[in-house]
């Protein structure tokens, strides 16, 4: 069991290895545009607030308990809320957002912010911190400022979280092999390859462009502003030789084992063989453990360990795992402001959500929190605080417009390197063309 006194200084020294990288990043303060919802017109005035977000069905149920309670202390203010898979997610938000139609409050992405800050799309919650109507007393600084783009604040961090390996402990524990913390990619295979000699259940790495940043850090080729940080498409050949050698070798999942985004879905847990199914994946952060745990099939053990790399301290990082922000379009700021404040703050919703985005900013919430959960969402306190923490290396800054649009195109490389219908050589000088071409673009 881990003290009171230590988990806040867990929280406490999750913010000093956050550092200020994420200071940097550009754009310009949002305009003030009128435009969609009932506008403010004194305390008890009927409000509704519109709040949109995306992930799997347990923080679907968790959040819309959270708004229902909100209502409750607050009668005249309802929440309606919108959840979305993530892919669907975006597309959503950008035809409302082109309208001037998008919720009041958004969960936002690290890799989106910049994008829509420089878009004029979020409101600048720095008026509502310096006021106290946004209570930021119990966050440290570095997680305060991990939502800082330019001069303002545009994203409060849910919680924070690790990028992760998930994997299934029942099947490694059966062939005699151990996951190790902080393992290299080259250990990493020599297991992947006896589990899929003994078992037929293959890896999954590759398919959901997620690796491409843990492997690009480690490399020291992380994309830092909108460019390409390498001077030819050579860079990458190695990249997309791991799918290539994965594929021929047996080890690694086809395209075809792909399932879609959702958790429910995720072939560690969906399917009804070792052929429909991985034994391993990355989808999303630590805080996707509880999910894919209430996923499992009977006799799963499903746990975290780091994603192998070449060098792991170098590509481990801890990162919000998502912002809650306000768009710049709400007529109702204040009680926007006031509704993240019940989020981040308040004991009610916090003993309702429970971490599911994350461990908690707020450091007596995080300690309030502890008790309540499970188990396996202790065993993600323990791997973010104790297992990556001491071992990882400042987050890269903001994603730079364009960085979504260049990860779509890395989804459909991969996929034709999984069937065979690119080269290694080839699928780096695609990924290299249309980054040079995206960034390009973006910098009009």
């Amino acid at each position: 069991m881990i003290s009171g006194n230590k988990r806040k200084m867990l929280i406490i020294l999750i913010a000093a290895v956050l550092g200020m990288s994420l200071m940097t990043g550009c754009g310009s303060k949002p305009t003030e545009t009128p435009e969609t919802g009932a506008p403010e017109t004194g305390a008890d005035a009927p409000v509704t607030l519109r709040f949109a977000w995306w992930g799997n069905q347990v923080r679907n149920d968790l959040t819309q308990k959270a708004n229902e309670r909100y209502h409750e202390l607050n009668g005249n203010v309802t929440v309606q809320g919108s959840f979305y898979q993530w892919s669907d997610y975006w597309s959503k938000m950008a035809t409302q957002s082109a309208g001037k139609q998008m919720p009041d409050i958004i969960q936002m992405d690290l890799s989106y912010i910049d994008q829509y800050v420089s878009n004029n799309q979020l409101l600048d919650l720095t008026p509502y911190i310096e006021s106290g109507a946004l209570d930021t007393s119990k966050i440290p600084e570095n997680i305060l400022v991990m939502g800082k783009v330019g001069e303002g604040n545009y994203g409060i961090a849910a919680g924070v979280n690790v990028m992760c390996l998930f994997y299934d402990k029942a099947i490694t524990d059966s062939v005699g092999v151990t996951i190790e913390d902080n393992m290299t990619f080259d250990a990493f295979v020599e297991v992947a390859k006896k589990i899929t000699a003994e078992t037929g259940y293959r890896a999954k790495l590759i398919y959901d462009a997620n690796y491409m940043r843990d492997w690009a850090r480690a490399e020291g080729i992380s994309i830092q502003k909108a460019e390409m940080p390498v001077d030819s498409a050579d860079a990458y050949v190695p990249y997309f030789q791991i799918l290539v050698d994965g594929v021929a070798e047996g080890w690694h999942t086809t395209p075809d084992v792909m399932t879609g985004n959702a958790i429910e879905m995720e072939p560690l847990v969906y399917g009804s063989t070792p052929e429909t199914m991985s034994w391993c994946t990355l989808n999303g952060g630590s805080n996707q453990l509880t999910a894919l745990q209430k996923a499992a099939k009977e006799g799963q053990k499903i746990t975290v360990s780091t994603i192998p790399t070449s060098d792991p301290i170098k590509s481990n990082y801890l990162k919000p795992s998502m912002f809650f922000s306000i768009s710049a379009d709400t007529k109702n700021p204040d009680a926007a402001v006031a509704f993240l404040n019940y989020l981040i703050n308040s004991v009610e919703a916090n003993e309702i959500l429970l971490g599911e985005r994350g461990v908690p900013i707020n450091t007596d919430i995080a300690d309030f929190i502890y008790d309540k959960i499970t188990p396996g969402e202790q065993e993600v306190i323990k791997f973010v605080t104790e297992v990556v923490t001491p071992n990882s290396s400042p987050i890269d800054p903001p994603d730079p417009k364009g960085s979504s649009e260049l990860n779509a195109a890395l989804r459909d490389i991969v996929e034709k390197v999984g069937y065979g219908e690119y080269s290694a050589e080839e699928a780096a000088q695609e990924y290299f063309t249309r980054g040079t071409e995206i960034f390009a673009e973006s910098n009009k």
